[in-house]
């Protein structure tokens, strides 16, 4: 036993091969070693060493590969329905909040990234949500954001010091420095011509829902957060 060194070793490890005599000798080797015990089923072979065993473990490995790759294909939540059905469904319940969503064709990026979804017995929106910083040259992309939450609550883990990634808050430094109340939320207004573009100012109090009421979403809304100490190019309607 290569644990306590004391008895004849009864089991080997699959993941490291060390050998012990006992259960309690196995459970100390993986907490010595931090081992799972799990057999490392892509770890290098040499062709010297590479027999009979290694090549059905190899062929074994590739069927659970392939038996996961026809799982994921077959898996609804990775692979929503796109048919006119689908589609103009979500529409049809978008109009219900008096919001008027419009779709791309198949093949269009948005269209293919766009995971929106009305959950039925919730009977709320789960939209997908892309939100853009312009001062700090960042985006970043939200999925299955519920309509009940606030404009507040969801852009807290980017520009809130005290519950943003690390990472994150560096990046977006100039608005975690500045204060809650510099901070606007803007959305583009669809349709109207390239040299007019205008974009409506929401209100990050109130709910994703309220905000998106009474405007065109073409696929999913898409939020500019800017500072208002800082200059800008976006003109908000009305202005």
């Amino acid at each position: 036993c290569e644990t306590c060194s004391e008895e004849e070793a009864k089991y080997r490890c699959p993941r490291c091969m060390k050998y012990s005599c006992s259960l309690l000798c196995v459970k100390k080797h993986k907490l010595t070693l931090n081992c799972n015990g799990i057999r490392d089923k892509t770890a290098f072979v040499s062709v010297n060493e590479f027999t009979d065993l290694n090549l059905l473990s190899d062929y074994r490995f590739l069927e659970d590969v392939g038996r996961t790759a026809d799982a994921a294909a077959r898996d609804v939540s990775v692979h929503r329905p796109t048919t006119n059905k689908f589609i103009n469904y979500l529409r049809n319940r978008a109009r219900r909040h008096n919001i008027n969503l419009k779709t791309l064709p198949i093949g269009f990026t948005k269209r293919k990234e766009n995971s929106t979804i009305f959950n039925k017995k919730e009977q709320k929106f789960y939209w997908h949500l892309k939100l853009v910083f312009p001062h700090s040259h960042a985006e970043y992309t939200l999925k299955r954001v519920p309509e009940d939450r606030t404009l507040t609550d969801i852009l807290k883990p980017y520009i809130d010091p005290g519950e943003s990634d690390p990472v994150v808050c560096q990046r977006l430094k100039i608005y975690t420095m500045s204060a809650h109340s510099d901070v606007r939320i803007l959305m583009k207004i669809e349709n109207r011509r390239q040299n007019s573009t205008r974009y409506h100012e929401l209100d990050a109090s109130r709910s994703l829902l309220d905000n998106l009421k009474d405007k065109v979403i073409i696929e999913y809304p898409t939020l500019f957060v800017v500072l208002k100490t800082l200059k800008n190019d976006m003109v908000v309607l009305g202005q």
